[in-house]
Parts: C-alpha cells; sequence; structure tokens
C-alpha cells in the first residue's frame, strides 16, 4: 500500500512537471515540439485545455483517447455520464455518439462488398433498389456508389422535424424512410461536392439489399464482432446492458443540466446512429491503420483501404479533399496526412483523426451546449501542440486589389435545402467576401493572402481556400482545404443576408405604420367608403398577416435548433397559413392599386404612393414566400 501511494505521488509529480513545461513552452518557438508519446505531457496539455473549456461551454462530459505506434498512449474521462448521481466517464465502457463518424463504418460495409463483386462503385445505384428508385433529374449522369462516398451526387440536403428524433414510436424501416425522405437532386453528379446524410443513409439500405442482412445486424456481424468491439451499437434505443453506460444528454437552463430523451438517428442510421466507447473506437483504428486487421479479425483488405485514401474527389489538388468515404483534414506537417470524419448530433460533437504516417490516432467526443466550442478549440490545440505546422509570413502582392473584385461577394453552400422551408437558411448562413485595402481577402471573419492562383491561406493560420472558375474566368466557388465535404457557390444578391434582412426590414416598418395608423386617424378610416375604404381594409390585412408571420417564426426558432430537428413545431405548421392569406391579400391590393392610380382615387398623391409602397411590400413578401419555400406545407411530416 505504501509503495502504491509513493507511485501515486510520483505520477502526480510527473504530470505536474509535464504540465509546466507545456505551460512554457506554449510561447516557444515552432521547433519545440512537444512528445505525443509521453503519457504524462498528453495528460497535462488535454487537462489544461479540456476541463477550463467544459467548464467554461456548460460540457457535462467529454473523452479523449490518443494512440502513437498501436499503443494506447492516453485515455480520460471527463465529466460525468450521469450527473444526477456522479457517474463518472468511464473511456473504456462509456458510450458517446459520434454523429458523421458512424459513416465511416457505413464505407467499410460498403466496400466489403466491393471486395466480394456484389457491389460495383460505377455502376448506377438505382440497380441495388427494390422498393423506389432514384429519380432521373440528369438522364444519362446516374448516381453511383462513388458518387455517393465521395458526397458528389447532386443530392439537396434536408433536417427539418425528420433528421434526428427523438421518439422511437417514430422509427420506420431504412427503406421506407429513404423513399419518404428522398432529397431532389440539385446538380449533376460529379460537378458540385455537398454532404448528403441521404446518400450516405441509402448507401446503408444497399448494404443490406444487397447483403441480405438488416444494416445494424451486417454491422455487428461483419465489424463489431470481428473487432470485438463491445462497447459499439448502431440500435436505437440502445440495448439495456449499453445503455446503462450512455453519457445522457442534457441542455443547460438556469444553473442546472435537464436530461433529454436519447437521440434517435435510425431513419437515417447508416449516416449516424453509433454510439460507441472511447476504446471502441480505438479499436477500429488499429484495424484502419494495421491494414484491415486487427487481434486475428480482418474487416477489409489492405489494398481495399489504400484505395479508400487514393482515390476521391478534390475540387483543387492543391488542397485536402474527399477520398472514398475518409475526409482528408489539413491539420500537421506536410507528410502528416491524417484522414478520418467529425460528426456531430444536436448534444455531443465528436473528432476521429488517424495518420499512418505517423501510426496515430486522435478520437474525442463532448456533450451538451458547450460541445461545439470545446470541441473546436480542444481538436485544433491539440494538433497545433503535437504535430504543429509552420506558419510563415506571406507578403500580399502589391497588385492583388487589380484582380481581388472578382472574388468578392456572398458564398451560400451547395449542402442545403432548396425545395423546402429550411432552405431559408440560405439567407442566413452565407460567408462574406471582401477585400481588404492591405491587399488581402476578409472570408468569413478570417484575413487571407494571396498565394498561387486562386488559392489564399489565412494570414495567422496555415487553413488554405482554394476557388474555382469557369472557362470565362468567373469564379463558380470554393472550397477549404480539409473541409471538403462541401462546395460553396456566388449567392445571387437576393440570397444574402444584406438583402434579406434589409428588405425584410423596410416591410416591418412599413406594416407596423399600417396597423398603427388606424390608431390616431379612426376617424378618417371610419369615414372612408368605396375603394378608399377597401384599399385600408387591404393593407391591413396584407400587414397584419405577414407581421404575424414573422412573430411565428420568431417563436418557432426562438426554441432553438434541438427541437425544430426533432419534429416541426405546431405554431409554425399553423403559422404557414399567413403566408396564403398574405398572398391573397397582396394581390387584391395591387388589383386595387391600379384602379386608384387609374381613377385617382384617395385623397392626395401622397396617400396614393403610400398605398402602392404597402402593395409593392406586400409583392415582395409574395415573391419572398414563393422563392424560400414558405407558400403551402413544403416540409416532411
Amino acid at each position: 500500500m505504501k509503495n502504491s501511494n509513493r507511485f501515486l505521488m510520483l505520477k502526480k509529480m510527473a504530470v505536474a512537471l509535464a504540465g509546466l513545461t507545456v505551460m512554457v513552452n506554449s510561447t516557444a518557438s515552432f521547433a519545440q515540439v512537444q512528445d505525443v508519446t509521453n503519457p504524462a505531457i498528453v495528460e497535462a496539455f488535454v487537462d489544461g485545455t479540456v476541463k477550463p473549456l467544459m467548464k467554461a461551454n456548460n460540457s457535462p462530459s467529454g473523452v479523449v483517447a490518443v494512440m502513437k505506434n498501436g499503443e494506447l498512449i492516453f485515455s480520460k474521462g471527463y465529466g460525468y455520464i450521469d450527473v444526477e448521481n456522479r457517474i463518472p466517464v468511464d473511456p473504456e465502457t462509456s458510450l458517446f455518439r459520434p454523429g458523421s463518424i458512424s459513416k465511416l463504418f457505413t464505407w467499410i460495409s460498403v466496400m466489403q462488398l466491393v471486395e466480394k463483386g456484389q457491389i460495383d462503385l460505377d455502376a448506377d445505384v438505382n440497380q441495388y433498389l427494390r422498393t423506389f428508385q432514384i429519380e432521373d433529374t440528369w438522364p444519362g449522369q446516374p448516381v453511383t456508389m462513388r458518387h455517393i462516398m465521395t458526397h458528389t451526387a447532386g443530392f439537396e440536403d434536408g433536417w427539418l422535424g425528420y433528421l434526428i428524433i427523438d421518439d422511437p414510436d417514430r422509427i420506420i424501416p431504412l427503406h421506407e424512410a429513404m423513399a419518404r425522405y428522398q432529397p431532389a437532386r440539385v446538380n449533376p453528379p460529379g460537378a458540385h461536392v455537398a454532404y448528403s446524410n441521404w446518400a450516405t443513409a441509402l448507401a446503408g439500405l444497399i448494404v443490406s439489399n444487397v447483403s441480405g442482412v438488416e444494416f445494424n445486424s451486417y454491422l455487428q456481424s461483419n465489424i463489431f464482432d470481428v473487432l470485438g468491439m463491445k462497447n459499439a451499437s448502431f440500435v436505437e434505443p440502445l440495448p439495456p446492458e449499453l445503455n446503462a453506460n450512455m453519457a445522457k444528454s442534457y441542455r443547460y437552463e438556469a444553473g442546472k443540466y435537464v436530461e433529454l430523451n436519447y437521440e434517435i438517428v435510425s431513419n437515417f442510421g447508416p449516416a449516424g446512429a453509433l454510439a460507441a466507447s472511447a476504446h471502441d473506437m480505438m479499436i477500429f483504428a488499429r484495424a484502419l491503420l494495421g491494414g484491415g486487421e486487427y487481434n486475428g479479425g480482418r474487416i477489409l483488405k489492405a489494398d481495399t483501404l489504400q484505395q479508400m485514401l487514393d482515390e476521391g474527389f478534390v475540387h483543387d489538388d492543391r488542397v485536402n479533399g474527399m477520398g472514398l468515404g475518409f475526409v482528408h483534414r489539413n491539420f500537421g506537417p506536410d507528410g502528416f496526412n491524417l484522414f478520418g470524419h467529425d460528426g456531430g448530433t444536436t448534444v455531443f460533437i465528436s473528432h476521429f483523426g488517424l495518420s499512418k504516417a505517423e501510426d496515430f490516432v486522435l478520437f474525442s467526443s463532448f456533450s451538451g451546449p458547450g460541445a461545439g466550442p470545446t470541441h473546436v478549440a480542444f481538436v485544433q490545440g491539440f494538433y497545433d501542440k503535437f504535430f504543429p505546422r509552420e506558419v510563415p509570413y506571406i507578403q500580399p502582392p502589391t497588385d492583388f486589389l487589380e484582380r481581388a473584385g472578382k472574388y468578392a461577394g456572398t458564398y451560400n453552400a451547395w449542402r442545403n435545402s432548396f425545395h423546402g422551408v429550411e432552405a431559408l437558411a440560405r439567407a442566413l448562413t452565407g460567408t462574406v467576401i471582401t477585400p481588404m485595402p492591405d491587399n488581402t481577402l476578409m472570408i468569413g471573419d478570417t484575413r487571407y493572402v494571396e498565394v498561387g492562383e486562386n488559392l489564399f491561406r489565412a494570414v495567422d493560420d496555415y487553413t488554405q481556400i482554394a476557388f474555382q472558375e469557369d472557362s470565362d474566368g468567373n469564379i463558380v466557388g470554393y472550397v477549404i482545404d480539409g473541409l471538403g465535404v462541401n462546395q460553396n457557390y456566388p449567392a445571387p444578391f437576393y440570397e444574402t443576408a444584406s438583402f434579406t434582412f434589409t428588405m425584410l426590414g423596410l416591410a416591418v416598418l412599413v406594416f407596423i405604420s399600417v396597423l398603427l395608423r388606424p390608431a390616431y386617424q379612426w376617424a378618417a378610416f371610419k369615414a372612408a367608403q368605396g375603394t378608399d375604404r377597401k384599399a385600408r381594409i387591404a393593407s391591413i390585412v396584407v400587414a397584419g398577416s405577414n407581421i404575424l408571420f414573422f412573430i411565428v417564426v420568431l417563436i418557432t426558432v426562438s426554441g432553438g435548433l434541438q427541437p425544430m430537428m426533432y419534429g416541426v413545431p405546431t405554431i409554425f405548421k399553423v403559422g404557414l397559413v399567413l403566408p396564403l392569406i398574405a398572398t391573397l391579400a397582396a394581390f387584391y391590393q395591387a388589383y386595387l392599386s391600379v384602379e386608384i392610380w387609374r381613377g385617382g382615387l384617395l385623397t392626395s398623391v401622397w396617400a396614393r404612393v403610400r398605398h402602392s409602397v404597402v402593395a409593392f411590400m406586400g409583392l415582395f413578401l409574395v415573391w419572398f414566400y414563393f422563392y424560400w419555400n414558405l407558400l403551402g406545407f413544403q416540409y416532411h411530416t
């Protein structure tokens, strides 16, 4: 017992010294690289980063595991899987939700069947579907499994009320979900990268159809059991023996954690339903770095895994893009060649990064409302500390402003809805690019400097952005190095936040003035006759119905993203009647406006102008509702 206590004291001293070393070296030069094989140094850095981040951002649970040269260097849980009962996170048994990291298991399953000759990566996937077909939007250009695995199939994205749910009674068979939620094809296959959960889930359905085995059972038999992953499952809800070790979902409200239901991804299961422990993710990583084999169990041939890394899609060879399912990341120095995937649900954010060159793996997962900030700061901080990448100063070209204008504008992501009510997110989430006087580009909130033709690097970081142009030299999009799952396109002015908020703000001012006018001109309103009275009433209906709808939208979004993911709020469903009323009233008011000018009606020219302004704003909102799919009930039930 005394020797044990002495060992613990020595270990604590080593950790403390390592922490001091990390703190001292944090301001040291690039050449002083931290030793990732030293558990004490790794623990000191992770503790010093994760603990304050989780506390500051109200993240109730987290886990980090590090592997180097086939050895588990570090694994540790932070916080509690059950806050009320103070059950701490155990990296060996505690389960987290890795979100889209689940896709890697789906891609491995696909490639297992490719090895058997049962799936052709370049064949029309419709031949593998039994109960429905992908619509032939682009004749002669079918969707292939290669398109699906590189996220270049051309599907729009969607999520409102159906991608993630919290009610097990809403689970339907995978083939029914794929048919019900089939998205439109908005681009020809192979043209643009746009991340697609639906397409990944479709790949899982194809695995099931071809193998003749239900997808979750296929994974259990062909991956989990083969590798000995005992704390991993795609089954929802979790089996009781695994659920006992699941990190619970929480929101933070009024100074305390409030438990949430287990998130259900089963209707898109192959895209994100996994729950797994950090140690089981390390087992999976060992197989991926071990040529497809671990502890005598093989899930793929080494050549097949290499194919998944070597083949893929990228818009510009100078930046990291997509492998066959794997995402090539930009962390680390040249030759580090990090690959893997990140993933998120509404509660959990996770990272899974692997380097064959360094025989290295990092897995992390954090939960709760502060998961995002914790994840972003920790992951980049870890790689910058242990696998730093030099960021030399670059002098901006003195003539850059001569060509900077072609990059300016707002860019929206191809990963978006184009036919559902959630399409409006395109107008609210664009990235603004502005040329700066110092010959740099402001992209979002970061300055970039030109380092090559249509290639830019962050001034104080190694992140690069590559622009694409057409044969006429017009910019048609850009991609971010290491985030090759999506391309952004130049948005027309009417899809930008500046135009949208400006016009909606003007509409609100006009409509409020319409609603207030009767209050101080009640006598004139009451005395109005004929067309004058009809025009006043029509203006009130247009203004009132639109203002009410804006209020409904504000109430809807005030509840946050989470409830909107789980289901379309009832108030929003009912509220969609208001744009229909507003549209009918706007057309009637526009008709009256023509009659008013033709007949010289109302009391003055100013009164006619005022009425026409209201009519114009009413018609603008008719276009707005139509363009953003808010006319009617364009959402999935």
